[in-house]
């Protein structure tokens, strides 16, 4: 596989599902203790990594949760943040500004924060009160980040006793770094067409629904815009039909995403209306991903995990064909702002 380092890849997951048993025991010991609520919180794209434990948590449990951008929670506040409140951030580099001062102003309201971060000696893994450090860089911390995240989840249902398939879930969760280098390898040779066929393309609506909207969301903007410089509309399926339909037209490049739990249909309507008037229509079905032993109760739970994983292909050959390293910044961390 073109740049890509198979040990390295299995070893990142598979630490990043090694903190299973201490944060369980964390979670459990939290609510047993009397917590009242989850806050996922952060800065930037990586808070879009966060969005599918959210919704599950959400959808499926009734333990109040809730999803803030750091920067906006300082400025605003949220009355529920407080003594009683478990306050869970992920930081790939552990300094983002926006990200510390959030922590700061979490830890003052008396919340317990837990971190992930890629490196241990930073300001938000060490300011945290429990912190979890897995070496990642940018071409690994998506898959890490939404396990470590489903963890999160997993572990507030099990403690509540709103998950009795926990133990078989986790079982199957660590056959994953192996299946997922897998999944790569049989996905390469499409990864090389889809970049060949989007790389000249200088606009794409990419959408998602449930699960794969996160995804969505999150290669739009953080890849295709960011390290790319491709103008993007990611939109949810939901609303694609509120709005984004009319950007539609011959040669417009749509890209959508489905994953495997309720929200699918959401998206197979826009794939049955899109081809209909343009001819670049593009679909990632995670359904199309082999993985032995997975059920399809947890396949449904990690459609986000693999769909970054054959972006990550994808993006792979997109920097070389456009001759556009993913590293290359025109602002971000170049200038002040």
């Amino acid at each position: 596989m073109l740049n890509f380092d198979a040990d390295r890849f299995i070893k990142i997951q598979s630490d990043a599902l090694a903190i299973e048993p201490r944060l369980n025991e964390t979670i459990a010991k939290l609510i047993a203790e009397g917590a009242q609520n989850l806050f996922f919180l952060g800065a930037g794209g990586v808070m879009f990594l966060t969005q599918p434990a959210f919704h599950l948590l959400q959808t499926k449990s009734l333990f109040p949760v809730f999803y803030e951008m750091g920067a906006e929670l300082v400025e605003t506040g949220n009355r529920h943040l407080g003594e009683k409140s478990i306050v869970v951030m992920p930081s790939l580099s552990g300094t983002t500004k926006e990200a510390i001062a959030a922590l700061d102003y979490a830890k003052e309201r008396g919340a317990t924060v837990i971190s992930f971060t890629g490196h241990a000696d930073t300001p938000i893994a060490q300011k945290a009160d429990v912190n979890f450090t897995t070496f990642a860089a940018d071409d690994t911390s998506s898959e890490m980040f939404y396990l470590e995240t489903l963890l999160v989840a997993l572990s507030v249902m099990k403690a509540r006793g709103e998950f009795d398939e926990y133990d078989a879930t986790i079982g199957e969760l660590q056959q994953l770094p192996k299946l997922l280098v897998d999944v790569k390898a049989a996905f390469e040779a499409k990864a090389e067409q889809f970049a060949q066929e989007i790389k000249d393309d200088g606009y794409h609506i990419i959408t998602g629904a449930g699960s794969t909207w996160p995804e969505a969301h999150y290669y739009g903007m953080c890849i295709l815009e960011e390290m790319q410089w491709i103008r993007t509309r990611p939109v949810h399926a939901s609303d694609f039909f509120h709005g984004a339909l009319e950007l539609v037209e011959e040669n417009v490049s749509v890209i959508i995403l489905k994953g495997e739990d309720e929200s699918r249909g959401l998206t197979e309507r826009v794939e049955a209306f899109a081809p209909r008037v343009t001819n670049k229509v593009r679909v990632l079905d995670t359904k199309d991903f082999e993985l032995p032993g997975i059920s399809s109760t947890t396949r449904a739970l990690i459609s986000p995990v693999l769909l970054a994983t054959v972006f990550e292909r994808i993006s792979a050959h997109l920097e070389v064909l456009r001759d556009h390293p993913l590293t290359t910044r025109r602002y971000y961390k170049r200038l002040t702002y």
